[in-house]
């Protein structure tokens, strides 16, 4: 579609500059926290020093928030403006708050200075970004555009979030490719975050559906949907406990596994009406979900002496 087919006002402006405001929503800030904490995860786990590597944190939380994570949402903003522009008309660039061509520059921008930042924090660290830049453009752009399928779309999304910034938590710190321990639970945790996607598509089912994007809620249906993404979020939780029972570590493994019953109790009533209750347990059940990831993390970093 050209740019002919934005709405009037971001025509209509074309040479404006957009205002920080704009800008600053655009690249949405409340997006960042799941991949900060993720980060912190990976932190921890490390087990390395924070008094004498607080620089090292700022930068890692700067790059997994702020950089990456908000590149990856002004990329979708760009490449979504004209769905935008009939279903959220009031967002920066369908409202013409971001007029022209400013979100892809932004996206650009952005894009090469996040991998500036993350080449200055180390070589795996630059590699991690490398592939989550990668995977933020794949998402959104075509010809792949991975959000349009229902599968590959959260296995990125859940990857990015969790995964790689668990991974780089940890390889910025220890400033080396993170253990075999460390990549394993980093994993995990990747996995069970395609549940986390899946119950969010239930807010735009009926858009997917008209779209033609074959989300999981609309190829499955809501209640198989949900039921798989219970599955999925609660299934690597239970091999995480066992990991970590054989570890050595069994204090921090049953604080998973209370958190862990306690999800399946929400999920329980999730099950009661899924469309209805998808929202409610992405602010419930979680929350739940990644104070899990925390507690593993401190198991491993307890193994390399302690984050402190």
């Amino acid at each position: 579609m050209s740019e002919l087919a934005l709405p009037n006002i971001a025509r209509s402006t074309p040479h404006r500059f957009p205002k920080a405001s704009a800008v600053l929503e655009l690249l949405k800030p409340i997006t960042w926290f799941p991949p900060m904490w993720a980060f912190m995860c990976g932190v921890v786990s490390s087990g390395a020093p924070l008094k004498t590597r607080w620089p090292l944190l700022v930068a890692g939380m700067i790059l997994a928030g702020p950089a990456i994570c908000a590149t990856s949402q002004a990329v979708n903003d760009w490449f979504d403006r004209h769905v935008d522009a009939i279903n959220e008309p009031g967002r920066p660039i369908p409202s013409g708050r971001v007029p022209g061509r400013w979100g892809l520059w932004i996206a650009m921008v952005w894009t090469g200075l996040s991998l500036a930042l993350a080449a200055s924090l180390g070589v795996w660290v630059f590699v991690a970004a490398l592939f989550g830049m990668a995977l933020a453009w794949a998402y959104s752009a075509p010809p792949l555009r991975l959000k349009q399928n229902g599968w590959w779309g959260p296995a990125s999304v859940g990857l990015c979030y969790e995964g790689l910034a668990w991974f780089t938590g940890a390889a910025v710190m220890d400033q080396t490719f993170p253990g075999a321990r460390v990549v394993t639970l980093a994993g995990l945790y990747s996995f069970g975050a395609i549940g986390i996607m899946i119950l969010n598509d239930f807010k735009a089912i009926e858009g997917d559906r008209e779209m033609g994007i074959l989300s999981v809620p609309v190829d499955l249906g809501a209640e198989n949907a949900a039921w798989l993404a219970c599955v999925i979020m609660a299934a690597p939780q239970v091999v995480v406990v066992a990991l970590l029972f054989a570890w050595g570590h069994p204090l921090n493994g049953m604080a998973v596994i209370v958190s862990l019953l306690a999800q399946c109790l929400l999920m329980l009533k999730l099950m009661r009406d899924p469309r209805k209750l998808a929202p409610w347990y992405n602010g419930t059940g979680i929350l739940l979900y990644v104070i899990g990831m925390l507690i593993s993390g401190f198991a491993l970093g307890a193994t390399h002496g302690v984050a402190s």
